[in-house]
């Protein structure tokens, strides 16, 4: 089984998610299909799943004893007419950007479904903060590609983009309750899922047991999460790094780094945004409330941190 790494993978659509696999870790990226093409496809899919398919809904809203507060996922016999609701009629949805492929390809609107199977307590982390999460993983067929059973920290814009936007959407836990054992457990967690089409996911890379063009399912438990989370230590939450304000961390390069495998040093994971040698913590000014302030010593317009000639 798929467990447990995450790097940054940069294609012509998305920020990738890989995974380490035992028996074959490899990710194939064949030439990318025209978005507008893809999308159509996805949504058929994903439509045709929400459906067909429902959750343990019940289990939530009248909880046995016993029950772990797992989502399942089921298929809706055919001909069922005992008035199981099916997913369609539970999730919400939202739309982002994605930017077109080829170079006279639009961007295009992208829908992810988000669920709510319970509330958590806490706040609501963005797509641009570390989290304290579980998930698993799987195709729309069922398979499964990845999953963690205990909490692991995770940095959202280092994940595929529509991971992050889906727990964006979940509040996290309570208090934290140490067991005889040792163990911890977090009251109260926010626990829910979402649903993809392909270009919030891998598109057209292919990873394992993911196939390219696979719109994805995520279930997820989350825990906690830093509040404000700045990835590179600039002193400039990574929200705020977020300049064209499309909820996609790694498409803003002011400076325009990249690594030596051609990836994006975005400015989330820069802390010297504009490559002049001088630290962004050092262009900025950060009082003692924490408000920031961002000096333009030319008055061009563009903050020192995001200016190379000031």
């Amino acid at each position: 089984m798929i467990k447990n790494r995450f790097i940054i993978l940069v294609s012509a659509v998305a920020v990738f998610w890989s995974c380490n696999n035992d028996d074959d870790n490899t990710i194939t990226v064949e030439p990318p299909r025209p978005l507008d093409e893809v999308l159509g496809e996805d949504e058929d899919e994903i439509q045709e799943y929400l459906n067909t398919h429902y959750y343990n809904y019940a289990e939530f809203e009248n909880p046995p004893a016993d029950f772990d507060y797992k989502i399942v996922l089921k298929e809706i016999p055919e001909g069922d007419t005992t008035g199981i609701i099916p997913l369609k009629d539970q999730v919400s949805s939202k739309t982002v950007q994605v930017d077109g492929i080829a170079e006279d390809e639009a961007s295009l609107s992208h829908t992810y479904y988000y669920l709510e199977a319970r509330e958590g307590v806490g706040g609501m982390p963005t797509v641009a903060d570390s989290v304290f999460i579980k998930y698993q993983g799987s195709l729309l067929d069922g398979t499964e590609f990845d999953s963690s059973s205990s909490f692991l920290w995770q940095y959202m814009p280092s994940t595929v983009r529509g991971y992050g936007l889906g727990v964006s959407e979940l509040k996290v836990g309570g208090e934290i309750v140490e067991e005889e054992d040792g163990t911890f457990e977090i009251k109260n967690t926010g626990i829910g899922m979402v649903i993809m089409p392909s270009a919030l996911g891998f598109y057209n890379g292919a990873a394992g047991s993911i196939p390219s063009y696979s719109p994805l399912i995520f279930r997820l438990e989350l825990g906690s999460y830093v509040e404000d989370t700045d990835y590179d230590g600039d002193g400039i939450p990574s929200l705020l790094e977020d300049l064209n304000g499309d909820r996609n961390l790694n498409n803003d390069n002011t400076d325009g780094d990249i690594t030596s495998t051609g990836s994006c040093i975005c400015n989330h994971a820069d802390s010297d945004d504009d490559n002049d040698g001088i630290p962004t913590r050092e262009e900025i000014e950060i009082d003692a409330d924490g408000n920031i302030t961002y000096p333009d010593s030319d008055g061009d317009g563009t903050p020192d941190y995001l200016d190379s000639d000031s």
